[in-house]
């Protein structure tokens, strides 16, 4: 296990394989910041049913922009060219789940609660990171990801006030759920077990999947909601 700390004038002493697996994963990271933005700024954003969520929205994307514009400064300091990654849109997103409309403002809360939940996952795996101008960023942007991830249940609470709402946020919470559990990979990926072994995450594929899923779970049954099928729809196992 690798455990040193690098500094951005140190990475080019680094190996090719330490330099590869940590661009590849920031990059990953900072299209994927701009993922949730692409989904509800054109749709959701004058469409949210109050004021309250109008203005939580912005202040969302507004942050979620800025994660990007953090990570991608990490990539610019290693050479890595990202207008290209700032300039797509979203059918090009790397990540599937980024690149599928919010069809009802029940998915805009199940995508809060479940898929920025993910984030939240991902995000914790670099607190501890090996390049140290990636742990220096992940303490403030967490705080801002678990009041997005907040706004999320909210939404789907309100929602589960009524039959009707409740109705649709199982429908979203179904269909988000087992993206959600694919956004972690596969579980026999040879290249999770590297991230962690160069000390750029902190834990598998496998293992982050099921802290998450312990943590979710009780959030979805918390709001009255059935569990759904983990596997189901599943791609990535």
């Amino acid at each position: 296990m690798f455990t040193d700390k690098i500094e951005r004038k140190d990475f080019a002493k680094m190996p090719k394989a330490y330099q590869d697996l940590l661009i590849r994963v920031l990059i990953i990271q900072t299209d994927s910041e701009l993922g949730g933005p692409d989904l509800y700024l054109d749709t959701w954003l004058r469409n949210a049913p109050t004021l309250e969520d109008q203005v939580l929205l912005a202040k969302t994307a507004y942050e979620e922009i800025d994660h990007h514009r953090r990570f991608a400064r990490i990539l610019n300091g290693l050479g890595v060219e990202t207008e290209s990654i700032t300039r797509r849109r979203r059918g090009d997103r790397m990540l599937e789940t980024f690149r599928n409309p919010l069809e009802s403002w029940a998915e805009m809360g199940a995508f809060g609660c479940l898929i920025d939940r993910v984030g939240q996952y991902h995000l914790e795996d670099f607190g501890e990171c090996s390049y140290l101008p990636v742990a220096r960023i992940i303490p403030r942007i967490l705080k801002e990801e678990q009041m997005h991830i907040a706004h999320g249940e909210r939404i789907l609470r309100d929602l589960c006030k009524t039959p009707k709402g409740k109705a649709q946020a199982q429908a979203a919470v179904n269909k988000m759920y087992p993206r959600g559990l694919d956004m972690f990979g596969r579980s026999d990926s040879k290249r999770s077990e590297e991230f962690r072994q160069w000390g750029i995450k902190a834990r598998t594929n496998p293992e982050s999947r099921q802290a998450y899923k312990d943590a979710v779970d009780p959030v979805i049954a918390g709001l009255g909601l059935e569990l759904p099928d983990p596997l189901e729809g599943r791609k990535y196992l």
